[in-house]
Parts: C-alpha cells; sequence; structure tokens
C-alpha cells in the first residue's frame, strides 16, 4: 500500500536544516516553534528514522538525514513550480505560431504537447501556410512565431538546421526516367524558383505537370506517378519516396529551417522558441548537420 510523504512535514524539515535551527526555522516559515517540532517529529515517526542529530548545540543532520534533504529539495522544488504555473495569472493570452505544412510533422506536435502541459493558460492558435505568406503575416505582427524554410534567412531570422532538398517520386514509381522531366510544385512553393533554375543551369529538360497553388494537387499527380517534386530530406508526401536516381537528376539544392520570434519579454514566448529550437538541433545537430558541413 502506497504511503505518501507530507510536504509541509518536508517544508519544516528543509528549513531547519538551512537555518541550523527550529527557531530560525519557524520565524522563516511563519510558524510558532512548537508547529515545526510537531511536524518533524511527525516525519520522523512517519519514515521510521532519526532525521536530525540533536547531540549538540546546533541541530544537525543524521546520514538519513542528508539522503532525505536532497530528495526533499527536488520534492519541493517541483511542487512550486506546477503550483505556479497552474495558478499564476501572468501566464495567461494567446501566441500564434506560424509553421509550413511541410514542417509541421515530426516536431510541432510534441512541442505544442509539452507548450500545453507547462502554459494551460496560454492558448495557441496555428497557422499553416507557406513561407512567403508567414513572412508577410509576420512583418505585419499576425504570427508571434514562425518557422520558415528558406536558403537565406530574413532580418532577425535565425537558421536551426540546414538540411537537403532529394527528389520524390510515387513509391515504386518511374516517372523521374521520363524526359523532358515531369515536375510538379506549387506556384507559391519557396523551393520552386531554385529547383527549376538548378534544372535549368544543368541543361536539364522539365515540363511543369500541374500548375495549382494547393499542395494536395502536387502530392496527388507524383503519388500517381505522374511527375516528381523536391521537398526537404525525411518530409515526404504520402505514397511517395526518394527516387533512386543515382545521381542521373541534378542536385535539387538544400534549405535552411528558420525561426522567427517578435520582440518580447513574455516568458511563454521564449519557452515556446527554445522547445522549437532544441527540437531541431538535438535532433539534426549530433547526425546531418554535421554531415553537411564536414
Amino acid at each position: 500500500m502506497a504511503r505518501n510523504l507530507d510536504l509541509t512535514s518536508l517544508r519544516s524539515f528543509v528549513a531547519v536544516a538551512d537555518s541550523g535551527g527550529v527557531t530560525k526555522a519557524a520565524g522563516y516559515l511563519h510558524l510558532t516553534q512548537s508547529a515545526v517540532s510537531m511536524q518533524l517529529k511527525r516525519l520522523e515517526e512517519s519514515l521510521g528514522l532519526s532525521l536530525l542529530d540533536r547531540s549538540n548545540r546546533s541541530i544537525g543532520l543524521t546520514a538519513e538525514g542528508e539522503q532525505l534533504l536532497s530528495y526533499a529539495r527536488r520534492m519541493l522544488a517541483l511542487n512550486d513550480d506546477i503550483y505556479a504555473r497552474l495558478t499564476s495569472q501572468e501566464y495567461e493570452g494567446e501566441i500564434t505560431l506560424g509553421v509550413p505544412h511541410d514542417i509541421i510533422y515530426p516536431y510541432i506536435p510534441p512541442i505544442l504537447r509539452r507548450f500545453a502541459a507547462d502554459y494551460p493558460r496560454v492558448q495557441i492558435r496555428l497557422v499553416s501556410a507557406p513561407t512567403k505568406q508567414l513572412r508577410e503575416m509576420f512583418d505585419r505582427g499576425e504570427c508571434d512565431v514562425i518557422l520558415t524554410t528558406e536558403e537565406q534567412p530574413g532580418p532577425g531570422g535565425e537558421v536551426l538546421v540546414t538540411l537537403p532538398l532529394v527528389w520524390v517520386g510515387a513509391t515504386g514509381g518511374s516517372a523521374w526516367k521520363s524526359r523532358p522531366l515531369p515536375v510538379a510544385f506549387c506556384t507559391n512553393c519557396i523551393f520552386r524558383p531554385d529547383v527549376l533554375r538548378r534544372l535549368d543551369e544543368a541543361d536539364f529538360d522539365w515540363q511543369m505537370i500541374v500548375n495549382s497553388d494547393l499542395d494536395n494537387a502536387v502530392e496527388a499527380v507524383v503519388s500517381a506517378d505522374l511527375a516528381v517534386h523536391a521537398c526537404i530530406k525525411g518530409v515526404y508526401p504520402r505514397q511517395t519516396s526518394p527516387v533512386p536516381h543515382d545521381g542521373s537528376l541534378p542536385d535539387p539544392g538544400q534549405t535552411g529551417i528558420v525561426l522567427y520570434m517578435q520582440q518580447s519579454e513574455e516568458p511563454a514566448l521564449k519557452e515556446l522558441r527554445d522547445l522549437i529550437r532544441n527540437a531541431y538541433l538535438s535532433e539534426w545537430m549530433p547526425n546531418e548537420q554535421m554531415a553537411l558541413t564536414a
């Protein structure tokens, strides 16, 4: 049967250990000396241990008391953090986060879950739009934080990681072997101009198969093996995969994952920024980024 430690008694125990006596601890806790002494006695009886060495004029800790002190500090710190986050009125409000659809997964859902647990009073509004549109919204102050996919960041942008683009096609498909090369890009795709320029510089014949500003139109023709598309390594549309061209197609280039945040001292906004930053750096820096910069 589980037994629970009394946090009030633990707080008195820590106060006595820190101050060296019951009198000072009582003053710090705004309690009477008898109340502190009673809590210490209750704690020792619940554990069946002697926690304080009372043989000298100043109170010291027994070996068991020293061990408990470390646990007690962590328990009280966690308790105080939980209480502050769930009851504090300063962490209320709304944050608008903008992310292109192709990089929402896999990082954004766990980031949002963690943030919601830490700041339950703050509402996050997620906006999914192309990089160009997100940059415009950010400049107008309509987004607090945005992630973008662009090779060169704009003013105030922080490049979290630089990732290669890869050619993708229908899984098991053969569209990539066709000449001219059938390609599919949204009209507002941030990768489109640079990838097409690379094809032209390589004197590689190509033709645009779809002309739409909708991502699902591109996904439809690519998954149907009617065209190929360039996207970030590891982020592939449904029913598609990297094509095994073995260098027969020009290098589509690379892109940066760029973070922008409005100037603010709001702790919740800084926490969201740090969660996003750490998610990318912890995943890519030890592997992909080191390989790219080697």
